[in-house]
């Protein structure tokens, strides 16, 4: 268990019980508050917590992250009641999108097929071909019949993947994560030099001149992967903050340096947040039925892409 306070403990207790009353389960992401890991039933990048959310037997899910997150799950379970312990938590990336712009952009490009990373809103799934993650964005794009493709709304992703995927005409939409987009190469320049034989291991959300000095480019579980099999016992990790604790309580025989930058959205969640939506079975993801129907079925897409299809129970009944 982290190091917590009293209240911290007396928040856990009751948050344990309460979830076993009510036959809920608790996702966390890679990203939040180390306190916040004592109370989660599954630990994950955005793709692991989808596998997890489209699984699981609750009646309810405590979607510990940002809303995109949880609107994914709400997507996925159409039987459970999500709840989002902050509804103020949003995702700068997100927002940078709107599915009114998407339809423009696509109308820009006849043909082409859309790539529409996790990291936005359903209306804006739902305008598009097939939903991606960090961890599978080159599989989807690469299994894709279209030789076009419209990636939104991450450009730096989008870069990355053009990268793994060649012989695909890639279209970015100019978004961008601004807590990894603003990490410059001078700062990893002078984390290696202050550390010469530590691995570099980056997020692909990442500029393009970051990622091609890193070590590994992998999704927050694949960072994790990363260090825990590799022979090194030095890191430099380069995404959100949080992830560098995470790894810190999890490898504490090897040593993980962070240049990062923090997501305040990712830190609104709390224990006692966690507590109140339990209790109040409050912040309720809800969305429109004509939206979810077209929504699911880029996820549905994405999973026939990787081959994991069968795994979603809401996808193939």
């Amino acid at each position: 268990m982290a190091t917590l306070t009293t209240h911290q403990i007396e928040l856990v207790e009751k948050i344990l019980t309460l979830k076993k009353e009510k036959n809920a389960v608790i996702l966390v992401h890679n990203y939040l508050r180390p306190e916040v890991y004592e109370v989660a039933d599954f630990i994950g990048d955005s793709l692991g917590l989808c596998e997890e959310a489209a699984q699981t037997k609750a009646d309810i899910v405590v979607f510990s992250a940002v809303h995109f997150m949880a609107e994914s799950a709400a997507l996925l379970l159409p039987h459970a009641k999500v709840l989002l312990p902050n509804y103020n938590a949003g995702c700068a990336l997100a927002d940078m999108i709107t599915a009114e712009q998407l339809r423009a952009f696509k109308l820009e490009h006849p043909g082409a097929a859309v790539v529409c990373y996790i990291n936005s809103s359903a209306e804006v799934k739902a305008e598009s071909d097939a939903v991606c993650t960090s961890a599978n964005a080159a599989e989807v794009v690469r299994n894709l019949p279209e030789k076009k493709i419209l990636f939104v709304p991450d450009k730096n992703l989008a870069n990355f993947v053009a990268r793994l995927v060649p012989e695909k005409e890639i279209i970015a939409w100019e978004g961008y994560c601004p807590i990894h987009h603003k990490i410059t190469v001078e700062q990893v320049m002078k984390a290696k030099a202050d550390h010469p034989n530590a691995k570099v291991i980056a997020h692909p959300e990442c500029p393009e001149d970051i990622l091609r000095i890193a070590d590994k480019v992998a999704s927050t579980t694949g960072m994790m992967k990363f260090a825990e099999q590799n022979e090194n016992d030095e890191f430099i990790i380069i995404t959100e903050c949080g992830l560098t604790q995470r790894m810190i309580k999890e490898m504490p025989e090897k040593k993980f340096l962070s240049v990062c930058n923090m997501c305040y959205d990712m830190k609104k969640t709390t224990l006692e947040s966690i507590l109140e939506a339990l209790e109040q079975e409050q912040f309720e993801i809800m969305i429109p039925e004509h939206v979810a129907v077209r929504a699911r079925k880029s996820f549905k897409r994405m999973f026939e892409l990787t081959g994991g299809v069968s795994k979603i129970p809401s996808l193939v009944e």
